[in-house]
């Protein structure tokens, strides 16, 4: 059911059509989330090859005592 408060003119416009055309802006549009997840990629490769090096080192020294 239709909300009886609402008239057809306010229902027919988005909320944030002002802002742009395709939407209103928001912080994770555009360059700031590309840089953000280019980040957070190079922290996670550096942290799983630092975890990966510690791994071959515990083999490595596990393997020494045999």
């Amino acid at each position: 059911m239709a909300d009886p408060t609402t008239t057809a003119t306010t229902a027919a416009v988005p909320v944030g059509a002002a802002d742009t055309a395709t939407g209103p802006k928001t912080m994770d549009a555009g360059k700031w989330a590309n840089k953000r997840v280019y980040l957070r990629l190079v922290i996670y490769t550096a942290g799983i090859h630092v975890f990966a090096g510690f791994i071959m080192l515990l083999f490595e020294l596990g393997n020494r005592h045999h």
